[in-house]
């Protein structure tokens, strides 16, 4: 086992909903946070997007193997180059990497998930100690393999000395809560689909990647019929611990064809929110008064005010009102729970896995 030290760890994360991959420096000892350095969005180019993209939906064992093969080499390319790219700008030498990979497919209930990104070669190609697999572990205990940041948002919280009961709310590609009680309580689960809802829905029928700033949301109306429909999913009644995959709502958000570009835009924002608001009033043990949104859908306008609709009892802030870069704190997290991993600390807890016990997660790679 390493002795316990501060180290600089970069972490690399790529979302479900493909902006790119995200890069972030922090310098941690694996439990509080020294410091966070410079972060930066890379975003995939068309071609690398379409060939993750063309991934979903299949599995390995299906004739598919050279395919996720190809890409998984061509996506840990990228984050080499990445990696390659941030070093030599912010003249900096990370002591380690955070490698999340690319989710491809995540089935907790079959215990399953296809994650490409080979931590091997990306050691080798940038001369640097690589942890990534860090769901693996957790989904071989038993546990649903996410969410793996509430230990990571916990330390944040602590360090700003907000009040709890307090709910961190990541909105990306997925939606997940991260509950902290006033005596260390935590729990944490993925709650709703998130910016691909949107993102999905926007590049179908608007060949846009997103909706950049809510803007077509914001002028759209919810079709209510639309979105109670859209509530109606097994998902959204079962009791954590619980985590979902990206295309989990792919099925029930067809019900927007027939909407107009902005109407479904809007619906889709609205059924988010809804979604979010269910959830925490029916699996948090206790409403807080504040609530901090963090991730990419922290930067849509449109999607926090129908937040703030529906949790109107609610103090929402953005994680930016802290100080915190919000589009960064995934990729950070990544580099924080890499380096636990080398001090062999838990990232995964019963509740926030459902994991039987405490779970060391993530597999090192030496260059």
């Amino acid at each position: 086992m390493d002795l316990i030290k501060t180290r600089l760890a970069l972490g690399l994360m790529s979302s479900s909903a493909l902006e790119g991959v995200q890069a972030a420096l922090i310098e941690t000892d694996g439990v509080d946070v020294y410091s966070s350095g410079p972060s930066e969005i890379y975003p995939y180019d068309d071609v690398l997007r379409e060939r993750l993209r063309s991934l979903y939906g299949r599995r390995q064992g299906e004739g598919y193997d050279e395919l996720i093969s190809e890409v998984g080499r061509e996506f840990t390319q990228f984050n080499a180059a990445v990696v390659e790219d941030f070093a030599s700008s912010y003249a900096v030498k990370p002591e380690i990497i955070g490698f999340h990979g690319h989710t491809v497919e995540h089935i907790p209930a079959e215990r399953y998930i296809l994650q490409i990104g080979d931590g091997g070669l990306l050691a080798k190609l940038t001369g640097m100690p690589v942890v990534n697999h860090f769901r693996q572990a957790d989904l071989a205990a038993g546990g649903q393999g996410a969410p793996l940041t509430p230990i990571y948002f916990n330390a944040l919280a602590s360090a700003a000395g907000l009040p709890r009961p307090l709910v961190i709310l990541n909105i990306s590609g997925i939606s997940s809560v991260s509950w902290f009680g006033t005596n260390g309580e935590m729990l944490a689960f993925d709650c709703a689909p998130g910016n691909v809802a949107i993102n999905d829905w926007v590049l179908r029928h608007g060949g846009m990647h997103m909706d950049y700033n809510g803007r077509l949301a914001i002028t759209g109306t919810v079709n209510n019929h639309v979105l109670s429909s859209l509530m109606h999913h097994k998902f959204l009644g079962k009791y954590p611990p619980k985590a979902m995959d990206r295309n989990l709502f792919k099925e029930k958000l067809e019900h927007l064809e027939g909407l107009s570009l902005a109407d479904g835009a809007a619906t889709a924002t609205a059924f988010v929110a809804e979604a979010i608001a269910y959830s925490l009033a029916m699996y948090v043990p206790e409403m807080p008064g504040e609530m901090i949104v963090i991730g990419g859908g922290a930067a849509n306008p449109t999607l926090l005010r129908f937040l703030r609709q529906r949790l109107e009892k609610m103090n929402i802030k953005t994680g930016t009102d802290l100080g915190w870069n919000i589009d960064a704190v995934e990729a950070q997290a990544f580099a924080y729970l890499a380096v636990r991993r080398t001090c062999l600390m838990p990232a995964t807890y019963p509740s926030t896995t459902g994991a039987p016990q405490p779970i060391i997660c993530g597999e090192i790679c030496e260059p």
